[in-house]
């Protein structure tokens, strides 16, 4: 028997989607990329909330949080609800205590359990740069995610210290595009005080959008810092171009998935097969 205690509950993800498709192909485009941030935030998470308990009723399987879908990040699972309809996983509520061979939960029931997984998350540091960059409670000051703005030359990037809504492979090796260029010295950062005012907004907006906890530091959205890192780099793809000279083109970069493709179309970097691979993407994925 597996017992699962939660804190603040969760929004449970499919991996599968509508006709089939990986959810992230369906939830990455810029088209909802753009819904996202013309309707207020309550409004996006009705409609989530209701297509998620379409699925399943949250509710009935003890799983509700007291927060929106928004208010922190998705849990994706598959086979949750059906391991907690049969029977074999049961929810329970946060921990109280422990005892020698049981758990006590905060509702005051007792449990005799062989074994425990702690699955609360990460905390990350770095006492080898101790000089360079200072981890608190899981918040680091990095620009853009990557350099730390006191250095006195740029010579130090985190690559994929991030927690993204979507892919994390793609964002970094854009992340990597970016790095390699600044340290040719093709790219300059900006002034300090502009790094430390952009980490200082940064932090801000995730303690506004998300729960508290130190989970919720390194967040980012996967098309938004997309596309911030491929302003930096010069390969961020103009759609308005794209419908003007390459319209079959612009709808699939406007409606389809965004993949690495789209940081392929123009730049340094550019690659002549990235049309192609995107229109061709969505047949490839269900073959």
């Amino acid at each position: 028997q597996v017992f699962l205690s939660t804190r603040r509950g969760a929004w449970i993800f499919s991996r599968v989607g509508d006709q089939g498709y990986p959810i992230d192909t369906i939830i990455t485009t810029r088209t909802n990329a753009f819904l996202k941030k013309l309707l207020s935030q309550s409004m996006v998470s009705n409609f989530v909330e209701k297509q998620l308990n379409a699925r399943f009723d949250h509710s009935h399987y003890g799983l509700k949080p007291k927060h929106r879908v928004l208010d922190q990040h998705p849990t994706i699972n598959d086979d949750l609800p059906n391991r907690i309809i049969s029977g074999r996983v049961l929810v329970k509520p946060n921990i109280q205590e422990f005892t020698e061979t049981s758990a006590i939960f905060e509702d005051g029931t007792r449990e005799d359990i062989d074994a425990v997984v702690f699955a609360t998350g990460y905390s990350f540091s770095f006492p080898f740069l101790e000089g360079c960059v200072k981890v608190v409670k899981n918040q680091i000051p990095l620009y853009k995610f990557i350099f730390p703005p006191d250095l006195e030359k740029p010579t130090l990037a985190f690559i994929g210290l991030i927690q993204p809504l979507g892919a994390i492979m793609p964002i970094s090796e854009l992340q990597c595009r970016w790095a390699t260029r600044v340290f040719k010295g093709l790219n300059k950062l900006p002034p300090r005080h502009y790094m430390e005012t952009d980490i200082k907004q940064k932090r801000e907006a995730m303690a506004k959008q998300y729960v508290k906890s130190q989970r919720h530091t390194i967040q980012v959205d996967y098309i938004p810092y997309m596309d911030e890192l491929a302003c930096q780099v010069g390969v961020k793809p103009n759609l308005l171009t794209l419908f003007l000279t390459d319209p079959k083109l612009a709808l699939e970069v406007a409606f389809g998935p965004c993949t690495p493709y789209q940081y392929r179309l123009r730049g340094p970097g550019k690659w002549a097969g990235a049309r192609e691979a995107i229109l061709t993407q969505r047949q490839r994925i269900i073959k």
